[in-house]
């Protein structure tokens, strides 16, 4: 897995007014951080965005698929992060909005920022 670089430097300047953004590496992908909170990541050209029971109402309303792995044995697992809608790619307001709600849902995780 592979991930665009372009798409993780528009995530983190369109995401500037909301917080610091940084990337780490990760399974091939990039995970994206704000203000220490892991609220997306990105594989390939997707941008995939924390989801919860909370939100999952609002992404199922925008008809954004959740991310998904297989593994050699066939099993196929489903997580909590959804497929970011197409306006986020080109909308700073729309990947700010998608954005604080990775970000809600992270601080819900009940983890500390890293």
């Amino acid at each position: 897995m592979a991930f665009d670089q372009g798409l993780v430097e528009w995530v983190i300047e369109a995401m500037e007014p909301v917080g610091c953004v940084t990337m780490r590496k990760m399974f091939g992908g990039a995970g994206l951080y704000c203000d220490g909170l892991f609220f997306a990541l990105v594989t390939d050209d997707d941008l995939w965005i924390k989801g919860d029971a909370i939100s999952a109402a609002d992404w199922d309303a925008l008809g954004a698929e959740p991310f998904s792995f297989s593994y050699p044995d066939g099993r196929i697992v489903e997580t909590k992060y959804r497929r970011a809608p197409g306006d986020a790619h080109d909308d700073p307001e729309a990947m700010q909005h998608y954005g604080r709600l990775g970000i809600a849902a992270a601080m819900r995780t009940g983890r500390k920022p890293e």
